[in-house]
């Protein structure tokens, strides 16, 4: 039977005040459901299923594996679109986890919030039924995952976190919102995928990816003691995917034995490939053996790195699949 799944992973949106002190998940996807006025009106079957209750920060590989089957259930059994709600720490992660292993071109919608349900204005109820209207839309489909807050569409290769408490906090840098929710009617603008598609793979439990931030005179020591942990390795570089010039010995014998991708730190841009030439430039570390992470950021640059690595993809192959994303 035709319907749109909700699926509930925890988060924000599912929390409520404890009587210890703070808020923790308490909701389940039932309960979101039920707090959102105008589905009915939608003329549509909502089914909900609580496949975990945590707060993003807590959500592992493991976890996104069995989403992602879950999602591609959910289509297999005839769902029209399917709609995740999620904590907003690594909403963009989970995202771009499902664009690559959710081959289908029913819309993959995942929201949350930033205020609870008991804060004054909470955001979960508008954002929850955005979401689904977005999830029903024709104009959605073949996108890719969505992310679906505040009325905007963004597409999972390009959405960002950009503010700790905001309710305009998800922003796609450089792009923008691939459309918006305007009383409730999506108005939707195509935007092709890049076409890769990797298998959730059980796997990228075991892979042990690491994501290491540049700053100024950073001598690459912290780097040189943790390197033997890795099987990959992304590193958010300074401006447009430079390093110190004592970090390039580190960095190219790293690079030598396990990929190591080259993102930038800035929040935004692609990283450069042949504008400068000093040592630590992005030119000295590409001609070393670093892969380039195009405008992907370095967080997702970690999953499709994570993705690519459970699978064994040899260095070329890796190469190309971020090449896509330049």
């Amino acid at each position: 039977m035709s319907h749109v799944a909700v699926i509930a992973m925890g988060g924000t949106i599912a929390m409520a005040p404890s009587a210890s002190g703070g808020i923790v998940p308490a909701l389940g996807a039932d309960d979101l459901v039920a707090s959102v006025p105008g589905l009915a009106e939608l003329a549509v079957t909502i089914t909900t299923e609580s496949l975990r209750s945590l707060p993003s920060p807590s959500l592992g590989f493991a976890d996104l594996v069995a989403l992602s089957v879950r999602v591609q259930e959910e289509i297999a059994a005839g769902a029209i679109g399917v709609v995740i709600t999620h904590g907003t720490d690594t909403i963009e992660e989970t995202a771009f986890f499902l664009d690559l292993t959710v081959p289908s071109a029913e819309p993959v919608v995942v929201t949350g919030a930033m205020r609870h349900a008991q804060s004054a204005g909470p955001d979960g109820p508008a954002n929850l039924y955005a979401a689904i209207r977005v999830a029903l839309s024709p104009a959605a489909r073949g996108l890719g995952t969505l992310v679906v807050m505040s009325d905007e569409v963004h597409g999972a290769r390009f959405v960002r976190k950009s503010h700790t408490s905001s309710t305009g906090a998800f922003v796609s840098p450089g792009f923008g919102p691939l459309g918006l929710v305007v009383e409730g009617d999506p108005r939707v603008r195509g935007v092709a995928r890049p076409g890769l598609t990797l298998p959730a793979d059980p796997r990228v439990a075991e892979v042990r990816v690491g994501l290491i931030t540049v700053a100024m005179g950073d001598d690459g020591q912290l780097l040189q003691r943790a390197g033997d942990l890795f099987d990959g390795l992304v590193i958010a570089g300074l401006g447009a995917g430079h390093v110190p010039a004592a970090m390039v010995p580190v960095v190219a014998e790293l690079a030598g034995r396990v990929p190591v991708v080259l993102s930038t730190r800035t929040g935004a841009g692609s990283v450069l490939r042949q504008t400068y030439g000093y040592p630590g430039s992005e030119r000295d570390l590409l001609d070393r053996g670093l892969i380039q992470s195009g405008f992907l950021d370095p967080a997702k640059s970690r999953v499709l790195l994570t993705l690519l690595l459970a699978v064994g993809a040899d260095r070329e192959t890796i190469t190309e699949a971020f090449d896509r994303y330049r």
